[in-house]
């Protein structure tokens, strides 16, 4: 295990609307210099956090390291700039490397002829120097290569993640339109759920909230189901500080006090919910029913319900303003004392919740920009209650 502790930048990668919950993250795991930015937050770190970030960070899809910056105006200044880096420190010309790149704005417009461009500078170099090159390979590289240009500045990194970091290895299937496990995870960590009560989403689909709230309040790495990681193909790849590192994540592991519950009307649903339960190994920690929402009766003492239910752009809802008033009158019938989160891209329905929101978050699923409200449902009168639904209509 070595015992360098040289510390360079990195950033973390996120879907928009989730910065402030990585930056957060970032500094209970020791980052320093956080830095925000669009859909990323940089940081300082050494190999230590740079591994721990990949294991542990629930909000974040790749890690990336910065090998250099430079300015870009048209192709043959991009090709000469990739072919100025020492490639072969960190790959060999019988590995293999695939380019990720991500343009907007400027002279470049296509990623994908960016990605041809950077690979035959990265070919050509080789062929150059060695008489042999390393080979493609789009799956399972030794070695995922990130640009990012944004008008003429281009920045070059090396991905340490490989796979993104929402295959987290415990879903088995899907349910349609699932939800990105890195968003789940964000939007509980924007709730401010911290495990001491019971939680519940009773439009689970694939279970991919419940089994993201249980890994939280459980204390199991986001990374736990994985078995691999790109920087355990890196040259200076520390396996010993990596046993060292997931171990003690690992010894954290502990039971939780509280209930979980994932509900959904869809019998399919619910079979394919149980199945990744099983691959996760929290059939015996998360109930699943299936029920339609009005049906549910919560645990006693009051919890927070986290639902991603239909929105009218993403799945066929014939009656999606029924549906948003049925989750609203749910509420207010069964669940007095309780916290509740909807995240929709409709906001339109959302209105028809009839109840108004305490908080709201702007975050996107995918390419959807999204309202994530917060409904505190009270115990007390009926009037109340009416009160704050005209309330919630009138906005």
């Amino acid at each position: 295990m070595k015992t360098d502790n040289e510390t360079f930048r990195l950033i973390a990668k996120t879907t928009a609307g989730l910065e402030q919950v990585l930056a957060d993250e970032l500094q209970q795991l020791g980052a320093e210099n956080i830095e925000l930015m669009t859909r990323a937050v940089a940081f300082d770190g050494d190999l230590e956090l740079m591994y721990k970030a990949n294991y542990l960070l629930r909000s974040a899809l790749r890690i990336l390291k910065p090998l250099t910056t430079f300015k870009a105006t048209d192709e043959q200044k991009l090709y000469d700039q990739i072919y100025k880096i020492q490639w072969h420190e960190f790959l060999e010309t019988e590995q293999t490397f695939a380019i990720d790149a991500v343009v907007s704005g400027g002279r470049f417009t296509h990623s994908q002829f960016i990605s041809y461009k950077t690979k035959d500078a990265i070919a050509d170099q080789f062929r150059d120097r060695f008489g042999a090159r390393p080979s493609v390979n789009t799956e399972d590289p030794d070695l995922r290569i990130n640009i990012h240009i944004y008008d003429d500045q281009c920045s070059v990194a090396r991905d340490s993640s490989g796979d993104s970091l929402h295959k987290r290895g415990y879903r088995y299937v899907v349910d349609k339109a699932p939800i990105n496990e890195v968003l789940a995870a964000g939007l509980i960590l924007l709730s401010g759920w911290k495990a001491d009560s019971h939680f519940m989403d009773c439009m689970c689909g694939s279970a991919t909230i419940p089994i993201e709230a249980a890994m939280m309040a459980m204390h199991i790495p986001a990374g736990y189901f994985r078995d691999a990681f790109g920087f355990m193909k890196w040259k200076d790849f520390d396996k010993e500080l990596w046993l060292k590192i997931k171990r003690e994540a690992d010894d954290k592991i502990s039971d939780f006090d509280f209930e979980i519950i994932g509900s959904d009307r869809s019998a399919k649903a619910i079979d394919i919910a149980r199945q990744n339960l099983q691959k996760a190994h929290l059939h015996k920690d998360i109930q699943l029913l299936k029920k339609p929402m009005e049906l549910v009766v919560p645990p006693s003492g009051g919890g927070l319900m986290l639902i991603n239910p239909p929105y009218g752009e993403r799945l066929e809802e014939t009656d999606i303003i029924g549906l948003y008033s049925s989750i609203g009158d749910s509420l207010k019938q069964n669940f007095k004392g309780w916290q509740a989160w909807v995240i929709s891209s409709d906001f339109t329905a959302l209105k028809h919740v009839g109840l108004k929101p305490s908080k709201k978050y702007t975050v996107y699923n995918g390419p959807l920009e999204c309202r994530f409200a917060r409904y505190d449902i009270f115990e007390g009168k009926h009037k109340d209650m009416k009160r704050a639904a005209g309330e919630g209509l009138e906005k």
